[in-house]
């Protein structure tokens, strides 16, 4: 019985109170239940992450740009056809040495976020930072939910919550100087 009435209430406020701006509390939630009632708050911005359009494009970039060019052009370990890259002679490894080409590569990573720590992604945080979710709210809303460059509509695509004067070059986080984008 108690079961029923916990699936009623959370299917109530699923279907009936839910408010939201973005997509971040159903994926809340679905992590929650699909990981038997606990999740770690990096798992929960993994699954939010993995809906990210807008980080999918960013990464869809860097391997295009960069490590696509250097393992394809540079290094010919890799074949671009279209949209997809093919790994040169993979056909001929077996499963074992997949396995331990994989670990040499974790490896890889293991030793150089030892030897760099978050200096790595210094790039990224340096303009980023936290804007509260009422403030984005406040800016969206002020926008009409609309991108204040081109217009397009967040039923469009992702937008966010940018400085018109950047954190870096002496902006503020005052609603004056954010934007939608």
């Amino acid at each position: 019985m108690a079961s029923s009435i916990r699936y009623e209430s959370l299917k109530s406020f699923i279907l009936n109170d839910m408010r939201m701006s973005q997509i971040y509390q159903p994926i809340m939630l679905m992590e929650l239940l699909q990981k038997c009632g606990s999740a770690s708050v990096t798992d929960i911005a993994k699954a939010i992450l993995i809906h990210d359009q807008s980080q999918i494009e960013y990464y869809e970039q860097r391997v295009k740009t960069m490590v696509g060019r250097v393992l394809t052009n540079n290094r010919k370990i890799t074949e671009k056809h279209k949209n997809q890259y093919l790994l040169k002679g993979f056909d001929d490894l077996s499963p074992e040495e997949v396995t331990a080409l994989i670990q040499l590569c974790q490896q890889k990573v293991d030793e150089f976020l030892s030897d760099r720590g978050d200096r790595i992604w210094s790039h990224r945080s340096k303009s980023l930072g936290y804007i509260s979710g009422s403030l984005k709210y406040e800016v969206l809303k002020r926008a009409k939910h609309r991108c204040e460059l081109c217009g397009a509509h967040e039923d469009q695509r992702a937008l966010e919550v940018d400085h018109i004067l950047p954190r870096n070059h002496g902006g503020t986080d005052d609603p004056s100087n954010l934007q939608a984008l």
